[in-house]
């Protein structure tokens, strides 16, 4: 396994870091916040339909580039850094894996085109009331009488929600626990019976809704795979969204320490640079530590998950749960080093806390991953197979 990107793999990063540096900057972020939308839907189209982002790990059979994790996870950095106001995390990096796991090969042909150039928008429906991560609470039960289905429940917490053209819904049946009885269904955001309500959320860069599902009639065709059988796609493709979501909270974490030692260098107290003080560069040291470690998880996770399947679900456990917490100690720190300028509004360092914050309970905080950790490795039974959080 070679951990250095290849001479294509900078110039992923390098053109992507480019084009968000002037067009996702920190203006373009709070003018696309404060739009009736609440995300940049110029952003959006540029990365699908021009730049091909959201298709980058995406089988060149359904219009993809046909690449793969490493790559997705350069751009998952990217967009990171800059909190791209765009549900290019949700798409990309969550609800592709779970179609390309449960979904047949007519099913993808008819959903994967769309999702990669942009031009459908998808959310994922996976999570209760209680914020729980799949499949501890499954948000809705998929009923069966003769051979109808019927969709019945809430879900919350679903990122982009409201900006979606079609929903996939995580479901389970009557009386299943666990990943038993799970079937995922693709509906259209506007189907008869689904309600989608904005909420208001800590994380202005990521909005959040909830969607209610009342007695929705479900056809069969929209049932990824089979019935009541979608739990093992899921969850690869949950431990293919951590990776992924790490990658995301590396570059948030890299951008923090980046503004910290800029400010550190320019602000002057009691006539010296402050970063010329022990205690400022100890943060800053603690937080390029912090950085390295989760590149490093990060890249492992991506590569793993590509090159070394049965260390896949490991590694994205270990990614998640330390870059979780490297991200939120980074954005909490980069406040302390910005001093009073760090609380206000009209400084950039907010933001990146409330995603830090956001981020570390999308998925299972990181709790929740060593859990999983633990499960795999032996030391415990896995949280997921108890279907009760501990």
């Amino acid at each position: 396994m070679n951990f250095r990107f290849t001479p294509e793999q900078r110039l992923i990063r390098d053109n992507a870091r480019a084009f968000l540096a002037e067009h996702a900057s920190s203006e373009k972020l709070r003018a696309a916040l404060e739009s009736p939308a609440g995300w940049d839907e110029a952003l959006w189209r540029t990365m699908g339909a021009e730049l091909g982002w959201l298709g980058v790990a995406l089988p060149e059979l359904h219009g993809g580039s046909g690449l793969g994790l490493v790559e997705l996870a350069i751009l998952m950095q990217e967009t990171g850094r800059v909190l791209a106001a765009a549900p290019f995390f949700t798409t990309a990096g969550l609800c592709a894996p779970a179609i390309l796991a449960t979904a047949t090969d007519a099913q993808q042909a008819r959903l994967l085109p769309g999702l990669g150039s942009g031009t459908t928008r998808f959310a994922l429906c996976m999570t209760g009331a209680s914020g729980a991560p799949a499949p501890l609470e499954l948000p809705a039960h998929l009923l069966r009488r003769g051979n109808e289905w019927t969709l019945r429940g809430t879900a919350h917490f679903v990122a982009f929600g409201h900006a979606a053209d079609i929903l996939l819904v995580a479901a389970r049946a009557p009386g299943s626990v666990a990943w038993e009885g799970v079937s995922l269904i693709a509906i259209p955001a506007n189907a008869a019976g689904v309600r989608i309500e904005r909420a208001v959320s800590l994380d202005l860069t990521r909005p959040y809704a909830q969607v209610h599902f009342d007695s929705v009639r479900i056809p069969h065709e929209v049932i990824m795979g089979e019935a009541e059988a979608a739990g093992p796609g899921m969850k690869a493709a949950l431990a293919t969204a951590a990776a992924m979501l790490a990658a995301e909270q590396l570059g948030g974490g890299e951008r923090v320490l980046e503004m910290s030692v800029d400010y550190a260098k320019q602000r002057v107290q009691f006539g010296r640079p402050i970063g010329s003080f022990q205690a400022i560069k100890h943060m800053l040291a603690d937080m390029m530590v912090l950085v390295e470690g989760a590149r490093s998880a990060a890249y492992y996770a991506a590569c793993a998950l590509s090159e070394l399947p049965e260390e896949g679900e490991k590694a994205a456990a270990i990614a998640r749960s330390y870059c979780s917490d490297a991200f939120s100690a980074c954005a909490a720190q980069a406040i302390q080093v910005h001093g009073g300028i760090g609380f206000t509004w009209g400084h950039d360092a907010h933001f990146y806390f409330k995603r830090a914050r956001s981020s570390a309970s999308l998925l299972g905080d990181a709790a929740y991953h060593r859990e999983i950790l633990a499960g795999l490795i032996g030391l415990d039974r896995s949280v997921e197979d108890s279907g009760v959080r501990k």
